[in-house]
């Protein structure tokens, strides 16, 4: 990295940012207390509010959101007259699916292989620690130009919209003129990148039931309805035969016209088996960050190991449609339900419930938060120039604060580039990501200071 006092200050702060990071990571804080204790949240809150208050914040708050979890707000005064940036980044995690399958401990930070493992280490813990690392190297470095919000979600990973609602009902608290998301990540580790684009996203439950109680498969199968095999049916419709999504009624042809992913890298990245075909058309980009995905996430049916032979009289599953934008997710997830009420087979009930929702995103890119941007980019990653892409994945709180504050510019950067393998086993933060992006950040808030 050139050298410059911002980026060796973040340089010597790097010990520091690995034993927070370590501390960090240990809370298991799953927003899904049927899966984790509440006090694993609650740890983590109030260590980011402990951090916050260390750095020199006021007004600290770990605020009560409509869901059940507290977000943890604090706000640092610049100068007179200065703009004022939000940084938003999440503590809650995903749960760290097999923990048997991991090679170290989920909830403990380990190095292995210059990476930094640990569940939440780059998706978005480390964003935590990517502000922080910002802010301190600005305040040895003549200060901190401009009024600082910062918020930090304890349910993004759920999708239960608390901050969302709680944000509509305070609309006056995390006013900004630029809002700086640390939830996405570089296209590539060390290609500098902010994403412009996120799709959206619905979840939707969808129940079958065919019979008053299980048969015998043998007595019964072959008249009796299956509720299970009307429900894979159903499912199965959500697929064109070359894998693409097929909602009725919903578009799925749009074409991404920015930075592309080269079909090799993906099949990569996404670690396919050999011989295992990718599935939908058009290009990488275009499946990923252009057009709407449908994912089945799970199940309730008897597991293998105990089935009986039975032909089941109720069968449910949760499905996930990621919605692109320039879509509405509310005219999506309606779309949705009607296609599986109507497509279910054999006259079987079939009810459907919404459990989670938020819109697709689309960012400015000619704002003047972007030329900033850029050139603390260009710097701290040694003269390459910023790239746009897009971001399959959904913040639902994007559109949220757009809609809330249509004039200010929203940037999203971030740690979780592709080998994070973030909501994967083996999450895992590179410290060269970290380090060059908490000297971008914090040049982004010096150059937009002074535009």
């Amino acid at each position: 990295m050139s050298s410059n006092p911002v980026a060796e200050t973040v340089a010597s702060l790097m010990p520091r940012a690995k034993a927070e990071l370590a501390e960090l990571v240990a809370f298991k804080s799953v927003a899904d207390f049927d899966q984790y204790p509440k006090s694993e949240s609650e740890g983590a809150a109030n260590w980011i509010v402990d951090a916050l208050r260390a750095e020199g914040f006021q007004d600290l708050a770990l605020l009560d959101t409509p869901d059940g979890t507290q977000s943890v707000y604090g706000f640092l005064p610049g100068p007179e007259g200065a703009k004022t940036v939000l940084l938003y980044a999440h503590y809650d995690v995903q749960p760290p699916l097999d923990e048997a399958a991991w090679v170290t401990p989920p909830f403990e930070l380990t190095e292995r292989d210059g990476r930094w493992y640990g569940r939440g280490s780059a998706d978005c813990k480390g964003g935590v620690i990517m502000h922080l690392l910002a802010l301190r190297a600005l305040k040895a470095n003549g200060g901190v130009p401009v009024h600082v919000k910062v918020i930090v979600e304890g349910s993004e990973e759920q999708g239960t919209g608390g901050l969302e609602r709680y944000a509509e009902e305070h609309p006056d608290l995390l006013t900004a003129d630029t809002i700086v998301i640390g939830d996405a990540g570089n296209f590539r580790a060390g290609l500098p990148t902010v994403t412009a684009t996120l799709r959206g996203m619905t979840l939707v439950r969808i129940q079958v039931d065919t019979l008053e109680g299980n048969l015998h498969s043998g007595q019964f199968g072959g008249a009796a309805p299956d509720a299970l095999a009307a429900l894979i049916r159903v499912l199965d419709s959500l697929r064109a035969e070359d894998g693409s999504t097929t909602v009725d009624g919903l578009a799925g042809d749009a074409s991404w016209d920015g930075l592309q992913y080269d079909e090799e890298s993906f099949r990569k990245d996404a670690k396919v088996l050999d011989g295992v075909e990718l599935i939908g058309s058009g290009t990488i980009a275009d499946r990923i960050w252009a057009r709407p995905a449908v994912t089945v996430l799970g199940i309730d049916c008897p597991p293998v190991v105990g089935a009986t032979a039975s032909v089941q009289a109720g069968a449910r599953a949760l499905v996930s449609l990621r919605v692109p934008p320039g879509a509405d997710a509310a005219e999506a997830t309606k779309l949705l339900q009607a296609h599986l009420e109507t497509r279910t087979p054999w006259g079987a009930r079939v009810s459907t419930e919404q459990i989670g929702q938020g819109q697709p995103f689309r960012a400015d890119t000619s704002s003047p938060a972007y030329a900033a941007m850029t050139e603390a980019m260009s710097v701290a990653y040694a003269g390459q120039a910023m790239q746009y892409a897009g971001l399959g994945g959904s913040i639902p709180l994007c559109n949220t604060l757009a809609s809330l504050y249509p004039q200010a510019e929203i940037l999203l950067i971030g740690l979780s580039e592709p080998e994070a393998q973030i909501h994967a086993v083996n999450e895992g933060v590179s410290p060269d990501e970290l380090e060059r992006l908490s000297v971008a950040e914090a040049l982004f808030l010096r150059n937009y200071a002074a535009s």
